[in-house]
């Protein structure tokens, strides 16, 4: 991979993290746009989706601090009830990550038109959650302690973990799925920008853990150079958008999104 595409695939990343449009299928479609190496290019993938995740940390770190100090005050506050939902949605992904790792990993080897599949569900997820509320009326949870319950944590870290397959966005699956669930927009914005620090941080952790002992090696055919390239232009570009585009997915229509990933998906199909 050269110098220049790391640089330009790190800042799609950025971009698209915050965003319900999916980073990981955008990473996929510019890799083929710009004509990057695929070996090593999951590495990559992990690499700059740290480095978003470092820039939640900073643009977060406010309220996390908050959580922590809330959290060794050892008694069942509201930063407790937090921490602990964001704990039960981390599950279904950690099921995912030990038991299919091999299968995830095969994904992001596929064409392009697996990837305009992903899209196209997203956008009918964005579609049927913005619309639920309006058609079906959707009770919202008012009572719930932070806005949450345990068992719509739960459902949605099932959201999460199914959006592991490319072009299948995580914020778009979690977001649409808690709106489906009676959960406010305002509420769950932080929580889905949260809850994706564990397992992506852990993942992180392991894979360095193997590479010390080593048991596999990280970033072949991709190069160091590119991978740090890459990792601080995710890092610089995510930590300008992320602040922004919270504030997009509180307000904005979903369908737009949904409008969005649908063309993008058609596009795929017929020039793919």
């Amino acid at each position: 991979m050269e110098w220049w595409q790391a640089i330009l695939l790190g800042i799609v990343q950025g971009l698209t993290e915050f965003l319900p449009v999916s980073s990981s299928g955008h990473l996929m479609i510019f890799k083929e746009l710009l004509g990057a190496d695929a070996e090593g290019f999951l590495d990559f993938t992990v690499t700059v989706h740290f480095a978003t995740v470092l820039a939640t940390l900073v643009v977060f770190w406010g309220a996390i601090w908050k959580l922590i100090k809330g959290f060794f005050q050892f008694k069942y506050n509201d930063e407790t009830d937090y921490i602990c939902k964001i704990l039960v949605s981390v599950i279904p992904v950690a099921i995912v990550g030990f038991l299919f790792k091999d299968q995830v990993d095969a994904l992001f080897s596929g064409s392009l038109k697996q990837v305009a599949v992903g899209l196209c569900i997203t956008a009918a997820l964005l579609w049927v959650s913005d619309n639920a509320g309006k058609r079906f009326k959707v009770p919202v949870a008012r009572d719930t302690r932070n806005g949450i319950s345990y068992w719509q944590a739960f459902v949605v870290g099932l959201a999460q973990a199914f959006a592991v397959v490319p072009g299948v966005s995580r914020s778009g699956s979690t977001i649409s799925t808690v709106l489906l669930t009676g959960v406010k927009r305002e509420a769950m914005a932080q929580f889905s920008f949260l809850m994706v620090l564990i397992p992506i941080i852990g993942e992180q952790s392991l894979d360095l853990l193997k590479v010390a002992t080593g048991a596999q090696t990280f970033g072949g055919g991709v190069g160091s150079l590119a991978l740090c390239l890459g990792f601080v232009a995710a890092f610089v570009s995510g930590f300008f958008a992320c602040s922004w585009m919270v504030a997009i997915v509180k307000k904005a229509k979903l369908m737009w999104f949904a409008l969005y990933c649908l063309a993008v998906a058609v596009l795929i199909f017929i020039l793919a």
